[in-house]
């Protein structure tokens, strides 16, 4: 008995291992109408339910739904019919109810997918209803429901599609040949009411393998991100983020003692972020090669609460005075003679050879210079002119910092630091021909809208394995300034969703 008891033991463990190295993603969401019946929480929810956000999310989904006509139009036939309008209600199902997606490698090449999705009987009819009709209007499939088993064109993989409907839930397998993904759902389902254990009491929980998601979506290449596991619950008012990056290989992070120059960062201090062990990334970025001598392996970045260009970066380095004439050197053979050309400043060495600054902008003058204080010496950059030091730096935050495996700690104002970044971020825009955000934009009404009810964001990241990093936050609405305004480019721009990159640059400052 003992030796069958093992053997179960061991079967379990090794479908578990063998099914979570097929994973490549799963998502579950229990869906809004279940997190804005949490009377706990009804700040964040309140956040989330103005006009501003229905207006962008309005705008969001009816781009969306045109993307499985967009991507299969570029690769089956430019006269393909857009079914958007039968997709468009199945994204507001997907927005208000509890929802399971997982995707994993098949042992035919290609990827299964399996969708469970908790519907009631008329929301369920429209999925069936408008997922038929859309397929059959795209593969001449005669009129009808799905058929189990029911075989797409070979050229438009996968081509087996199954749907079924499991008490309040409906489940949609899709794949090749067979469906095993599709089975375990619905089994799950059958056994406990659910496809996920009822003791979960997070909102958002995903697990992605990002580089096996890039063999088959190659865009994703652009986050050049890591096997990622992420819960998202909420707690005391604020949400909560707990995560995990697992990479391939140990990583190779020198975390020697913080040097912080408390003599260049001083109050008021509207965000603060401190980063160790970046080096050996830094040396592996192509475009850095070129200036291997300047990488820094701690970074500081702040922002003060005066002025909002009042943003600052530093990083200590063994000879800054150096480090600032081969910059120079750098930037004049290239860079410079391309700004002068097009009016837009210059960059001009001081006379002691221990200041670059870029002359001739609206608004601001960037700097990098040399600095020496008690913690070392210090390339020091920014936007504008540094206040004086007035006030020292909180002791509660060096005792952030005083553990042995944290790498990187963040912590800002999210209201005060929101407006700084968008600030910066269409200056930059501005200079370099690139399209700023739209002031009457869905997407930046919503950040003015947003912005009032947003407070203290602290993010932290820490090694807790040779090749694992672990991340937890706490923020009213979730992300930070800096990731606010990212969103917000992204779901304005032209290529969403398939494109992470910004337009390029002007072809004047790409060529000499």
């Amino acid at each position: 008995m003992k030796k069958v008891f093992v053997f179960l033991v061991a079967l379990v463990i090794t479908l578990t291992v063998q099914a979570q190295t097929n994973l490549i993603a799963r998502i579950h969401f229990v869906g809004a109408d279940q997190i804005s019946a949490d009377s706990n929480f009804a700040a964040f929810t309140n956040l989330f339910c103005s006009p501003e956000v229905h207006a962008l999310e309005e705008q969001t989904l009816d781009k969306l739904a045109r993307e499985p006509y967009e991507f299969l139009r570029a690769r089956i036939s430019e006269r393909l019919a857009n079914q958007a309008e039968r997709f468009r209600p199945l994204l507001d199902d997907l927005v208000s109810n509890e929802w399971l997606l997982e995707v994993r490698d098949a042992t035919n090449g290609s990827p299964e997918f399996g969708l469970a999705i908790r519907l009631d009987h008329a929301h369920a009819q429209l999925w069936q209803t408008n997922l038929a009709d859309a397929l059959e209007t795209w593969t001449k499939l005669p009129a009808g429901k799905i058929p189990d088993g029911w075989q797409l064109k070979k050229h438009l993989p996968p081509n087996l599609i199954r749907f079924a409907r499991i008490g309040d839930w409906i489940v949609i397998g899709c794949g090749q040949d067979e469906l095993p993904l599709n089975d375990e759902i619905a089994q799950r389902i059958l056994n406990e009411k659910r496809p996920v254990a009822e003791a979960e009491n997070y909102w958002l929980s995903l697990d992605v393998n990002w580089p096996r998601l890039a063999h088959w979506l190659p865009f994703t290449n652009q986050l050049n991100l890591p096997e990622t596991s992420l819960q998202i619950f909420p707690k005391s008012g604020d949400l909560r983020f707990a995560g995990k990056l697992i990479y391939t290989q140990p990583l190779e992070l020198q975390t020697e003692s913080w040097r912080v120059p408390t003599n260049i960062i001083s109050e008021p201090l509207v965000s603060f972020t401190a980063l160790r062990g970046v080096q050996s990334w830094l040396e592996k970025q192509n475009g850095l090669k070129d200036i291997h001598d300047l990488l820094p392996n701690q970074v500081f970045v702040w922002a003060l609460a005066q002025i909002p260009f009042q943003s600052y970066i530093t990083a200590p380095v063994q000879n800054p005075t150096n480090a600032i004439r081969e910059l120079d050197e750098k930037m004049t053979n290239d860079f410079a003679a391309r700004l002068e050309k097009y009016s837009l400043g210059s960059i001009q060495l001081a006379t002691n050879g221990t200041e670059i600054d870029w002359r001739g902008l609206p608004f601001v003058t960037p700097f990098v210079q040399a600095e020496h204080e008690a913690a070392g010496q210090f390339l020091f950059a920014g936007a504008f002119p540094n206040s004086p030091a007035s006030e020292p730096l909180p002791p509660e935050l060096f005792a952030e910092l005083n553990r042995s495996n944290i790498v990187y700690y963040d912590w800002e104002i999210t209201a005060e630091r929101l407006p700084q970044v968008l600030n910066l971020s269409q200056l930059a825009f501005l200079l370099t021909n690139h399209p700023q955000l739209d002031e009457n934009s869905a997407a930046a009404k919503w950040l003015k809208r947003i912005r009032p009810m947003l407070g203290n964001t602290v993010t932290e990241i820490t090694q807790t394995a040779p090749n694992e990093l672990t991340l937890t936050r706490k923020a009213p609405g979730g992300l930070t300034a800096i990731e606010f305004v990212a969103l917000a480019h992204w779901l304005e721009a032209t290529n969403f969703p398939f494109d992470l990159h910004l337009p390029p640059l002007p072809k004047k400052l790409t060529t000499p």
